[in-house]
């Protein structure tokens, strides 16, 4: 049992922890990229074929801040189409004309009353949705007061996720004299209403157009009111990554959604996302020193009017920190920031950047991960052959990278092969500690290859030493001459190498050799495996299969003895062609199961019988479909 303080203590620290595990920003993972947008634009640039379609690709082309080829030609389609007896279509009609320039429908007063009766507590969200919007578009006098009240009713009998995204589309076009805050707190709960799908995505269940149709009536309604919407900036991001996920768009509706959406998380007076992205691969080296970073928002449009900055630069291995609050100069599109002129070491780097400018701006503080790379050397690479019992001196030999050391070396019984060697920075000169080093040696006869890890010493010298005595289990005894190779690689090396360094000549005691030489060869087929199968069962006499065969047949025989006494009736038997197929196929199954007992395996069976089968089914179904007219 704890007391108050201990127990406060550890409230308070559990709470920090939680603290400290949410407090790596959430950043966006998807956006509308230029590939993307051409296939948006491709769905919604499709030719109209109903009022409906054209306010899709109308709306949402101006969404994404393109209009259409031939305005004149969609405003002369939208007249002839729209249906005046109906309140949906003139919404479309007249959302449609408020994006064209210079396009009008004269409206007539039987239209108007018709719009303005839909306005009423009778009708659906919907309705009134599409009343209010085309009385908006029209430019036509609504009592907004009036129209709001019928709204509040309507929705308190409907709760769908989409009524209520229309709610506040239809909120929208009010005036702003009138009490919209209860409609501007659904957006609130509709917020509670998404799901969350592992801290990365945000939708509602109905899939991403109610959630894009939920961004953008959220925002339209928003910049209407002048009031923040009570959407958190991580719930932005995640909305806007369920959204963007969706890269190819199976509807026109779908299209047209994603579009509205991206549209107004491109321009509204709350929040704007921005998106950090590197010319490529976020690395650098001292042939390429500069890093260059692209500003864009979720269109993919640049945002060049803004100051990007470098918080910090700290080493993944060291942690220390190399540099920190420096702006990057804007060159065109791209900003940059020259690394290279701190001379960091190469490996990884931890950028910290904020990018300023707009205090909308959100997941404006970015985590990029940059790769310093280099140019690895080899110098004091020393060949040696050294005696066991140190009776005569070793005899070294240098090679120079990349030439091959001349004439071979001995490793046996008698004496040892050994190789050192250090690895330096071509660019600064310093000792470098790659994470792959490895020795190769490759039988030039058997293809036999023996890997061994380089390690260094205190130093920083890598040194292999080759005793047979000790490395007789890796080679199988196998002697030969062996070709050496030296392998350098890592992840931040512009120049991994493959070094062949010299010929070894290792020879095993011939006790040990093996009595054949294998290859070692991988790809190579393997002997056959013979399996052994376990023997059948020993079979009953003749005699009790016999007489279990008569059993099963006997109500066969059974039935024929009672035809032959009460009599068979068949005089409701056809001869027609379908009623004698369906007779022989059902008889060729029953034969084509004895021929799969005794000849046939269950794959031929199968094809046998689709084919029996179908032919039986056609003709049973004809058969049947014939007493069925007769009686």
């Amino acid at each position: 049992y704890l007391s108050a303080g201990p127990r406060l203590c550890l409230e308070a620290a559990f709470i920090f922890l939680l603290l400290l595990a949410g407090a790596q920003a959430l950043v966006p993972s998807h956006r509308l990229a230029a590939r993307d947008l051409a296939r948006l634009r491709a769905v919604l640039e499709r030719p109209f074929t109903d009022v409906r379609a054209a306010y899709y690709s109308i709306v949402g082309l101006s969404s994404l801040g393109v209009r259409v080829a031939d305005e004149k030609a969609a405003c002369k389609f939208i007249k002839s189409h729209v249906d005046s007896s109906s309140v949906e279509s003139l919404f479309y009609a007249a959302q449609s004309i408020q994006v064209l320039s210079g396009c009008e429908v004269t409206i007539s007063n039987e239209t108007r009353e018709l719009l303005l009766a839909a306005v009423s507590e009778d009708s659906s969200v919907t309705q009134i949705f599409h009343a209010v919007g085309a009385l908006s578009g029209f430019g036509l006098p609504l009592a907004s007061q009036e129209a709001l009240s019928a709204l509040t009713a309507r929705l308190s009998k409907e709760e769908s996720v989409l009524a209520t995204i229309q709610a506040l589309e239809t909120a929208s076009h009010l005036s702003q004299q009138a009490d919209l805050s209860g409609i501007v707190e659904e957006i609130e709960d509709l917020v509670a209403r998404l799901d969350d799908l592992g801290g990365v995505y945000l939708q509602f269940e109905e899939g991403i157009e109610t959630t894009a149709l939920f961004v953008a009536a959220a925002y339209k309604l928003s910049d209407h009111v002048g009031t923040e919407p009570a959407i958190k900036e991580d719930q932005v991001i995640q909305l806007m990554n369920a959204i963007f996920s969706k890269k190819n768009f199976e509807t026109l509706s779908e299209a047209f959604s994603v579009a509205r959406a991206a549209g107004s998380l491109s321009q509204n007076r709350f929040h704007l996302p921005v998106i950090v992205v590197p010319d490529g691969p976020a690395a650098v080296s001292h042939h390429q020193p500069v890093l260059r970073l692209q500003v864009t928002n979720v269109m993919s449009q640049l945002l060049t009017q803004v100051s990007v900055k470098l918080d910090q630069a700290k080493s993944v291995s060291s942690k220390a920190t190399v540099l920190q609050q420096l702006p990057f100069t804007l060159s065109g599109d791209f900003f940059e920031l020259n690394f290279m002129n701190v001379k960091p070491a190469s490996g990884y780097y931890d950028f910290s950047i904020s990018v300023d400018g707009d205090k909308r701006f959100i997941a404006n503080k970015v985590e990029l991960k940059v790769k310093v790379s280099t140019e690895v050397g080899i110098t004091n690479v020393d060949l040696s052959t050294v005696d066991k019992d140190q009776s005569i001196a070793p005899k070294t030999t240098r090679v120079a990278y990349p030439a091959k050391a001349k004439g071979s070396f001995t490793a046996d019984s008698h004496q040892n092969f050994a190789l050192s060697f250090q690895l330096i920075d071509v660019n600064s000169g310093a000792e470098l500690i790659p994470h792959q080093t490895f020795v190769r040696l490759h039988n030039q006869k058997t293809g036999q290859e023996v890997v061994f890890v380089a390690e260094p010493d205190s130093k920083n010298v890598y040194k292999f030493e080759l005793d047979t005595s000790e490395r007789k289990t890796e080679f199988d005894s196998a002697s030969g001459t062996y070709t050496l190779y030296l392998i350098i690689g890592d992840a931040t090396l512009e120049n991994p190498i493959l070094w062949n360094v010299a010929d070894v000549v290792i020879t095993f005691p011939e006790e040990d050799a093996p009595s054949t030489v294998q290859s070692k060869n991988l790809f190579v087929p393997k002997p056959e495996i013979q399996h052994l199968f376990r023997e059948p069962e020993k079979r009953p006499p003749t005699v009790v299969s016999n007489t279990f065969t008569a059993l099963v047949l006997s109500p066969l025989l059974l039935l024929l003895i009672l035809w032959i006494k009460i009599g068979a009736n068949i005089s409701s038997f056809s001869f027609a062609p379908s009623t004698i197929v369906f007779h022989m196929g059902h008889a060729a199954m029953l034969g084509l199961m004895y021929v799969y007992w005794t000849q046939l395996n269950m794959f031929q069976t199968l094809k046998y019988l689709a084919i029996l089968g179908g032919i039986t089914f056609l003709a049973g179904n004809r058969m049947l479909a014939q007493k069925a007219v007769k009686r």
